[in-house]
């Protein structure tokens, strides 16, 4: 009998504890099934988010990619790598930034990693007027999408090379863009200059060039510019003509461009949209190339010594494309900068640490007009009387000697007899 209810109760644990070992086994089955699922769900929307091509980690809304120049030059030549205190120091190749880099998206779109910028791989077929640049881009579905626009300045010059160069012809010629990712093509010489490859913006000169044109923006990737051209029927020396040239458009990122500048009232400028402050002031002294940099080099102002003369990409971001000398908009005239700067002089060019490899010799460093990019044109055509007008617009770059004497240029350089000054002023920038 006693062995018996001793079964009984050993019986009775034993099913006791299975049944707590089968609850516990359960709700702990229950438990990972449960987080099994929220991982599942974690996954695919991270999924989604990589997929997603308008989803980028960008360092900055406007990030300012860098302008590829790696090697050193000096006033005419290339040289080896400065150090502290070496004469041209300072300059583009110095300073990494953000590296270009693309994604080739396999559908006839190229993503700009850097901008966070989608752009077409080729331009469109044929040159277009600027009119019929802008109205096809409402138009376009093109690699599933509709939402193309044609590119403002700053997104269209985000694409510069500056390993670019330009020598006689296109065979001895590099473009200032990036060719292993973005199709080009020089321009036609069987009825224009090679160097015609001007692709449009859309972005419209304030003010007008040449004769009052009405202007539009481009950029040049045969020959490393931002220039102003007619955006409208003008009379040339062969008569009535529309301005045609290259158009690629963009999607994704449409705060790019857009600066947001801060006073942090130390005399310098914050753009929180780039990462980059600014002197508020500039140089008040022109200078040429070589003292520019070691200006910069040299700086200690605002509580930093870390200043650095700008690259090309950098200088051309805090251009005010709204502003310029000549405004048709009388309360929009003077320098194309935020007035939220103070500038010495309104009629300024200021340089930038970039070579620009326009010609046989590395002698011409890149310049940004913040006044007006005047040029000496003779008027008539082929008379002889030079004048002085404003033949690209303020917000184009350009560039200038190095050195030398601005007296030996009397009527400017180039097709459209570009102002030489080579001492250009100084607006140094440092990373926040």
């Amino acid at each position: 009998m006693v062995i018996s209810k001793l079964w009984a109760v050993i019986i009775a644990i034993v099913l006791v504890v299975s049944a707590l070992f089968s609850y516990y086994y359960i709700n702990q089955d229950d438990d990972v099934n449960d987080n099994d699922i929220d991982d599942d769900i974690s996954d695919d929307d991270d999924d989604d988010d990589i997929g997603d091509d308008d989803q980028l980690e960008l360092a900055h809304v406007f990030t300012v990619p860098d302008t590829g120049q790696l090697t050193y030059y000096d006033n005419d030549s290339e040289m080896l790598a400065t150090q502290i205190g070496d004469d041209f120091h300072g300059q583009d190749a110095l300073y990494s930034g953000y590296q270009m880099s693309y994604i080739d998206n396999g559908d006839g779109t190229i993503t700009d990693k850097v901008t966070g910028l989608i752009w077409q791989k080729a331009p469109m077929e044929n040159k277009l007027t600027w009119s019929e640049a802008k109205d096809q881009a409402s138009d376009l579905d093109f690699a599933g999408h509709t939402d193309w626009r044609l590119p403002s300045i700053k997104e269209l010059y985000s694409l510069i090379d500056f390993t670019g160069m330009t020598r006689m012809d296109a065979a001895s010629s590099v473009p200032y863009i990036n060719t292993q990712y973005f199709d080009f093509e020089y321009g036609d010489t069987s009825t224009e200059r090679f160097i015609d490859a001007q692709y449009w913006s859309s972005t419209k000169y304030v003010g007008t060039t040449m004769n009052d044109d009405p202007t539009a923006f481009g950029v040049n990737f045969a020959d490393g510019r931002i220039k102003g051209y007619p955006c409208e029927s003008v009379v040339g020396p062969d008569g009535p003509f529309t301005k045609t040239a290259f158009v690629r458009y963009v999607r994704g990122n449409v705060d790019y461009g857009q600066n947001q500048f801060i006073d942090n009232g130390d005399d310098t400028i914050s753009d929180n949209a780039t990462g980059l402050m600014w002197m508020e002031m500039d140089s008040a002294q022109a200078m040429n190339w070589e003292d520019a940099l070691d200006y910069a080099e040299n700086l200690v102002y605002g509580g930093h010594d870390d200043w650095r003369l700008p690259n090309a990409k950098e200088l051309q971001s805090i251009v005010d494309y709204t502003r310029a000398p000549d405004s048709l908009d009388v309360s929009m005239q003077g320098p194309a900068i935020d007035p939220i700067f103070q500038t010495t002089e309104t009629e300024s060019f200021f340089w930038s640490s970039t070579t620009h490899l326009d010609g046989p010799t590395s002698n011409y460093a890149v310049y940004l007009a913040f006044g007006q990019a005047a040029g000496w044109m003779q008027q008539p055509p082929n008379s002889g009387n030079y004048v002085l007008l404003n033949v690209h617009g303020a917000g184009a770059q350009r560039s200038d000697p190095k050195s030398g004497d601005p007296t030996e240029y009397p009527y400017g350089h180039g097709p459209q007899g570009d102002e030489i000054r080579i001492f250009n002023y100084v607006r140094c920038v440092r990373d926040i």
